[in-house]
């Protein structure tokens, strides 16, 4: 990058720098502010291969894929290096293309690509055969490149690029309605995978999240029926001691109506305590009690939460001590 930026003037080459820098760094963390960041690299310098490709990765990230098609292009015909066909394919894909991107994916093929970028190949392979509705081409896609007829006890500890196409074939497989054979993989996958870099946790933690859902919606049916019971029972005791059952229903209710209130103010003040508690010691106990009022409002949504950060304008520059100074007759 930086042989690239020796033909730019020293200042032009350090702003052009510094954008690519943060581009790169706010990549994965932000890849819109990466884009603006890339694109601003390009309006001083368009000409530079380099610039081109940092604005067509960071436009992939950021889900423009016309514009990362574009410059990826751009970038190939300036630089001469194809290693972003399967991303091209990708985009294809995401633009509603998928026979270019398999178009773009045979043409890729014929040139013999190294292992990992066939791995990403077959990836777009796949996904637009299942575009199209191809489901068994798919899966004989993903097949051959797991080795031909895979199992998930077969899997073993291969590399993240199989753990890829893996991950692809069991979620091909729960599009198909296999979704028993689908967790059976899932969990293979896991268990070849113990840092999660595929991603393959989110499947078992959506499972759970329904199993708490469906246990919980029951605690509540049966509590609400325990209830139901006592208020009946309550009412035929009455009822049978030659009381007025309504009238004693409605004292009942009343006591009832002012416990829960007093609950709710009891609990809030409680939630107050706690959360006051918890600023001070998260600032070392020196806070004023406006303060912590302040903080609890906020938490508890009493007052609008700040305005987040406006990223619109890029590296603004801070103010001299000369431009800060106010001026003097």
């Amino acid at each position: 990058m930086r042989t690239a930026l020796r033909g730019l003037d020293t200042r032009n080459a350090d702003t052009v720098g510094r954008h690519l820098v943060a581009a790169g760094g706010l990549l994965e963390e932000d890849p819109e502010l990466a884009l603006e960041h890339a694109r601003a690299a390009r309006d001083r310098a368009s000409r530079l291969a380099p610039v081109r490709e940092a604005v067509g990765v960071a436009a992939y990230h950021a889900g423009d894929f016309a514009e990362a098609a574009r410059e990826l292009r751009a970038y190939a015909r300036m630089s001469g290096d194809q290693s972003y066909r399967a991303v091209l394919a990708d985009c294809e894909r995401a633009l509603g293309r998928p026979e270019n991107a398999l178009r773009l994916v045979q043409e890729a093929l014929e040139a013999q690509p190294d292992a990992e970028e066939l791995v990403e190949l077959r990836l777009v392979e796949a996904g637009a055969r299942q575009d199209l509705g191809e489901l068994p081409a798919a899966a004989l896609v993903l097949e051959a490149a797991l080795g031909g007829r895979p199992t998930p006890a077969g899997l073993g500890h291969p590399d993240l690029g199989q753990l890829r196409l893996a991950t692809a074939y069991g979620d091909l497989l729960d599009a198909r309605g296999e979704s028993e054979l689908a967790r059976d993989w899932y969990a293979a996958i896991a268990a070849a995978d113990p840092d999660d870099l595929t991603g393959v946790s989110e499947y078992f933690s959506e499972d759970d999240d329904d199993l708490e859902q469906d246990l919980g919606g029951a605690d509540d049916e049966d509590t609400d029926d325990l209830t139901e019971r006592t208020v009946d029972d309550e009412a035929d005791v009455d009822t049978a001691a030659g009381g007025s059952g309504d009238a004693t229903a409605e004292s009942a209710e009343d006591d009832e109506d002012d416990e829960d209130d007093e609950d709710d103010e009891d609990d809030e003040d409680d939630e107050d305590d706690d959360l006051g508690r918890a600023l001070a010691e998260e600032v070392g106990g020196d806070v004023t009690d406006d303060d912590i009022e302040a903080e609890v409002a906020e938490l508890l949504g009493e007052v609008p939460p700040p305005v987040e950060r406006d990223h619109t304008r890029l590296f603004q520059e801070a103010a001299t001590d000369e431009e800060q100074r106010p001026p003097t007759d």
